[in-house]
């Protein structure tokens, strides 16, 4: 028996901890009766330590549910909950939240023909549409990323009332569709169809809502933007077609395959998008009006349209062997002003004089067929012996080299300007590099100084000054006729002067935007139904190498023509697609007219920044062209802009492993994750290195998202990854962090079974018919079913008089609970529409959450506040997390599924969709923001602050003990109220003598005095230590006046007893002098009274500036109060009352609140 004695006493004393520890989950992971029968086992002659931790655990399990209520001894609560209301919470906890999504979408799709119907108002016509995807047929955590976003962003518009176009498509043709297929030796159609299905049931998964039902070449043809011309074009040897200049990168590599881009002499197809580069670039102001592109998307536009403003120049070029003249050379410069200092000529490779050289030069042959294989910012160049080109200045200016040599260079573009550059390596970084690589150590001129009047100072090779100067300043000294002046008045007289001799020279501008080149070898178009084996191990066109197809009559004239082989670059279908989603079926025209004037332009686009230049570029010529002709007559009106706002969302990384080794990236099995937080490499035992990089297979960083989704539901993936980073950064992808996510939408569901209306209240508790209900609107349907008291006025108010009195009768509580409620609506409603920081939305969710949980219930009124608050938070959640919300709309309005056609409610039940937003009611706040801080001293000297109430408004009678009860019931309503101030356990109950409450109110000691200044921005609560040197005694021992009363430090805090007590008595003395001079103000003058008031409102703004000291933390009083227990059992009564005591220091929303009937029977 003394075993079993012993090995209870343990459970008890690791039970104990957890009670002192406030462990939340104490209640659900102990059997309550169990441990109950117990504790009536135990050995009665066990160690008397053992037994006041039995009897405190015992009678703790009694009474670990009660709930102090403010300002009252703590009752035993045995309420139970409801059959209705524990079908409700079990309702709230049965479904995961991996499978509401599945369990509601059946419901949508029944509800998807009249889903635009399921709107509160009309506000109009929205177009939110995502980039489309490609259908390579697996979804990846960037595809979740931006069709949640959009997805988001569509729910809420159609819940504001907009009828919301968001459909979606494929982008289903291109490169690697064929090459798939190719390698795959499947069909292109059967390959693509394939991806299609199984990426759209992926998508599905996702919980989003999209619409999936939703001959322009020969138009821009008909216009002559369309034409075809032999050109230098690039030429990706690997996919065997033609790339435009987007689709190479800065080392001349193809985008898709890699590989060196050859240029080669080709027949090609372009669109004249030059013709649209002014609008193209003047109206990228408009899009930067209010943020609606983002900056760095219009920087990479204007880059590459590429406007510069400068001057054309004819160099002069001939023959130093022949004498032979060739045509001049013009030259496009923006630094006219170097001009001085030019000290070579660059050509391109294909430039006229480099072809008609190269006829009797083999080495100059070989070094342009070398150079297709060169990067662009190639250094190599080519000296032309015998060329040499004059500088047209020269004539006018003494000292100027006159005669400069032409190089071949690789780096000169064939199609920027005439395809031929100056050097002039003394004010250009690319010259300068280029001069020595080619030119050895010769000198470099430097004509342009940093001040005016500076000499000239040639370049000195491998030195700290051989670095060119690329500002723009002043002219140097030597330079006649031009010396001191600025770069740019130095360009307009150049040009001048040279004009004055009769040289060629202009001001003009160069544009870096070149035609756009469409043409592809390729066969990604429905065409003749060839075998697959056609197919096998070509690249290219294979209809280019099929004779019979090729060969055809011409459909016009009947003569012998050849069918066109090429293809359309891929971006051509992404440049007009969004067209064609506001009429899909039509099988006449691109689209009605009238369709696109009521639909377009798109007013949210959402995609990735990769697509600054290459679509988006296009997609705004293609738009500006339609916007000319009839198809999008009202066009004009917005410059042919296709995408009112665009939202660019950041790429998501993965964790990604490293072995700190060698640098090898590391599979998932080859680490030991044992501990997530301290990761180790199995092969050596050493840490590895971790980062966020670009997800890819090489890295092994990918993640699942279908994977994701099964784990941790549909809602908590994005919520998720909206709240883990601003839409436009990049997304750091870690699922560890998914569970705090878990838990909020858990909450949710558990606040929508309105678990916290009371018993007693709960049968007469109504569900509102409306959820958008004003407060007004809110009290006066409360007061007309008698939830409210009535006035007690005879004479019933009415207007706003009768609106005041109801606001007067809320709670601070549930004014809180009111303001919160409007702030976050608030809030939400910007960031979702305005400045789409969906992140913090889920932020200002989750607070909103937390404050309705842990708002008390104060009256009857605070369970309808709750009510609507929560169908307010639901509805803000919706467009985040679907199914969570549809489950806890239903619940929260007491169904478990959709309701019958008969409900009178079926319009509101329907979906949570059909519910609308709410909007934010600002008129409220003010009226309902009444509170004002109260500095609680305790003999003089500061304790706490606590908010109370500001003001009356009739509520109590203006006498002075009427006002103190008012204030000394909202400072005990608080957690350090409450410490202080509880009769049980309270600190000033400790301090007094007697156990007596005061004769007119039970919150202090009979023998107790309470000051009351300013209507409660000061409460002084004076000891009966301090009372015997009163000069002038108070008649009733309360005191309260709007003037000041100037309150000198205290003595004492609680808890000293060693202090000296001559000087305890001089500090009171002098307290209390200060508070009888307080109590003989009312015979001053007016204005000295005045200044008094003055001077204290001085005094108490600079003490509640102070920083706040807290007393002697929670659990070193706990740790007192257990400690001074008597070595034997405790009287049982003495038990309750210090286990009230533990209770009360726990915070509201930590104290459970149902006890189980059996155990307090066996009290």
């Amino acid at each position: 028996m003394g075993a079993v004695s012993t090995n209870a006493a343990k459970k008890i004393q690791i039970a104990s901890r957890r009670i002192k520890a406030w462990h939340v989950s104490l209640t659900r992971t102990l059997n309550t009766q169990h441990l109950t029968a117990s504790l009536a086992h135990v050995h009665p002659h066990a160690a008397p330590t053992c037994a006041r931790e039995l009897l405190m655990v015992r009678f703790s399990l009694q009474r670990i549910s009660w709930r102090g209520v403010p300002g009252h001894t703590t009752q035993p609560c045995r309420r139970a909950a409801s059959h209705w209301a524990a079908q409700r919470r079990q309702r709230a906890e049965g479904p995961a939240l991996e499978t509401l999504t599945a369990k509601w979408q059946p419901h949508w799709d029944k509800l998807e023909p009249q889903w635009n119907q399921l709107r509160n108002n009309d506000k109009g016509r929205i177009y939110v549409l995502p980039m489309f995807p490609y259908p390579s047929g697996t979804m990846h955590l960037g595809h979740l990323r931006v069709y949640t976003i959009s997805d988001v962003l569509a729910r809420f518009k159609h819940m504001q009332g907009y009828n919301v176009l968001h459909p979606i498509g494929w982008d289903a043709f291109g490169l690697p569709a064929e090459n798939a297929a190719i390698e795959r030796g499947i069909h292109p159609e059967k390959w693509t169809l394939q991806n299609i299905e199984s990426m759209k049931a992926q998508i599905k998964v996702m919980g989003g809502r999209w619409d999936w039902d939703a001959r322009i070449f020969l138009m821009l043809h008909q216009r002559g933007l369309a034409y075809q011309a032999e050109s230098l074009v690039n030429y990706d040897p690997v996919d065997k077609t033609v790339l435009a200049n987007e689709q190479v990168d800065a080392n001349g590599c193809s985008w898709r395959s890699g590989a060196k881009v050859d240029k080669l002499m080709l027949k090609q197809w372009f669109l004249k998008i030059k013709e649209y580069q002014e609008p193209l670039l003047s109206d990228l102001a408009a899009l930067a009006h209010n943020g609606r592109w983002p900056e760095k998307v219009l920087a990479m536009q204007r880059n590459w349209i590429g406007r510069s403003q400068g001057a054309t120049i004819g160099f002069d070029v001939h023959s130093t062997a022949t004498g032979e003249r060739h045509d001049a050379i013009d030259v496009f410069t923006t630094r006219a002003d170097t001009l001085f200092g030019v000290q070579y000529i660059a050509l391109s490779c294909k430039h006229p004089i480099v072809q008609h050289e190269a006829l009797g030069d083999a080495r100059l042959r070989t070094f342009i067929d070398n150079a297709k294989h060169l990067s662009p910012d190639s250094k190599e160049g080519y000296l032309l012996q015998h060329t040499t080109a004059r500088n047209p200045i020269a004539e006018r200016v003494s000292g100027v080299e006159s005669n400069v040599p032409v190089y071949v260079a690789p780096y000169v573009l064939d199609d920027y300007g005439s395809g031929a550059v100056m050097g002039v390596p003394g004010h250009d970084t690319r010259d300068h590099a280029f001069w020595r690589a080619n030119a050895g150590n010769k000198p470099i001129r430097v004509v342009v100084g940093m001040q005016p009047g500076s000499a000239s100072s040639p370049l000195i090779p491998e030195s700290d000054h051989d670095k060119p100067v690329t500002d723009k300043g002043y002219i140097v000294a030597d330079i006649d006729g031009f010396n001191g002046l600025s770069s740019d008045e130095a360009m307009h007289k150049v040009v001048a002067a040279l004009q004055e001799s009769g040289k060629r020279a202009s001001i003009t501008e160069n544009w870096r935007l070149r035609d756009w080149l469409i043409s592809r070898q390729r066969y990604w178009v429905k065409l003749p139904n060839l075998p697959d084996t056609f197919f096998d191990g070509r690249k290219g066109n294979p209809l280019a190498e099929d004779p019979h197809w090729k060969k055809t009559d011409c459909p016009k004239c009947g003569a012998a023509a050849e069918r066109e082989t090429d293809t359309m670059d891929t971006f051509m279908d992404s440049s007009w697609y969004f067209f064609r989603f506001l009429d899909p079926k039509n099988e006449n025209a691109l689209l009605d007219p009238h369709k696109a004037n009521k639909g377009m332009p798109v007013d949210l686009y959402v995609g990735g920044v990769e697509h600054a230049i290459l679509h988006l570029l296009y997609a705004r010529f293609i738009s500006k062209f339609l916007a000319s002709t009839a198809t999008w007559p009202e066009g004009t009106r917005v410059n042919g802009e296709p995408f009112r706002q665009l939202i660019t969302q950041g790429m998501v990384h993965g964790e990604t492993f490293t072995n700190p080794e060698n640098g090898r990236f590391l599979r998932p099995d080859e680490l030991d994750l044992t501990v997530p937080s301290a990761p180790c490499i199995k092969a050596n035992g050493l840490q590895p290195h971790r980062s966020y990089e670009k997800m890819s297979k090489s890295k092994y960083n990918g993640v699942d998202p279908g994977a994701t989704i099964a784990m941790y539901g549909v809602d908590a993936t994005r919520a998720h990854m909206l709240f883990q980073a601003p839409v436009g950064d990049v997304l750091e992808w870690d699922a560890k962090k998914i569970t705090g996510v878990q838990r909020w939408l858990q909450r949710i569901l558990r606040l929508s079974t309105i678990s916290w209306v009371p018993e007693d209240n709960l049968s007469r508790f109504e569900i509102p018919e409306h959820a958008d209900m004003t407060l007004y609107e809110i009290l006066k349907t409360l007061a007309q079913r008698e939830v409210l008291e009535p006035s007690r006025s005879s004479n019933k108010p009415t207007g706003s008089q009768a609106g005041r009195e109801m606001l007067a009768l809320l709670t601070a509580e549930d004014r809180k609970l009111w303001i919160k409620t409007q702030q976050i609506i608030a809030s939400v409603k910007l960031s979702y529409s305005e400045t789409y920081s969906l992140n913090t939305i889920v932020s200002d969710l989750m607070t909103l959450t937390n404050t309705i949980h842990d708002s008390p219930q104060c009256s009857a009124v605070s369970s309808y506040l709750k009510w609507h608050s929560m169908a307010h938070l639901i509805r803000m959640t919706a467009p985040i997390a679907p199914g969570v919300a549809e489950e806890a709309w239903h619940l929260l309005n007491g169904s478990s599924g959709p309701r019958t056609a008969d409900d009178p409610r079926v319009s509101r039940l329907t979906t949570v969709f059909a519910a609308g937003f709410p909007l934010a009611d600002f008129d409220i706040i003010p009226r309902l923001t009444r509170t004002t801080k109260c500095v609680v001293q305790i003999d003089g000297k500061r304790k706490f602050d606590v908010e109370i109430e500001k003001g009356f408004d009739g509520q109590v009678s203006k006498d002075c003990d009427s006002k103190s009860r008012w204030v000394l019931e909202q400072i005990i309503r608080s957690d350090q109220g409450q410490e202080w101030l509880h009769k049980k356990t309270g600190k000033i109950w400790g301090l007094s003598a007697t156990k007596e409450p005061h004769a007119r109110f039970e919150f202090v000691p009979s023998d107790w005095n309470v000051i009351i200044v300013n209507d409660g921005k000061l409460c002084n609560l004076v000891s009966p230590k301090k009372k015997k040197t009163h000069k002038c005694e108070h008649v009733h021992g309360v005191r309260d006046r709007n003037e000041s009363a100037a309150v000198s430090p205290g003595v004492h805090e609680l808890g000293e007893t060693a202090l000296n007590q001559d000087s305890d008595e001089r500090k009171t003395v002098a307290s209390n002098k200060n508070m009888a001079r307080g109590l003989e103000e009312d015979n001053r003058p007016s204005k000295e009274k005045a200044a008094s008031s003055q001077k204290l409102k001085d005094v108490t703004g600079a003490e509640q500036s102070e920083r706040f000291t807290a007393p002697e933390t929670t659990i070193k009083n706990n740790a007192l109060l257990l400690s001074s227990m008597a070595a034997s059992v405790l009287p049982v009564q003495e038990v309750h009352d210090r286990v009230n005591a533990l209770m009360a220091t726990l915070p509201n929303y930590l104290r459970p609140h149902y006890v189980p009937p059996q155990v307090l029977s066996n009290n």
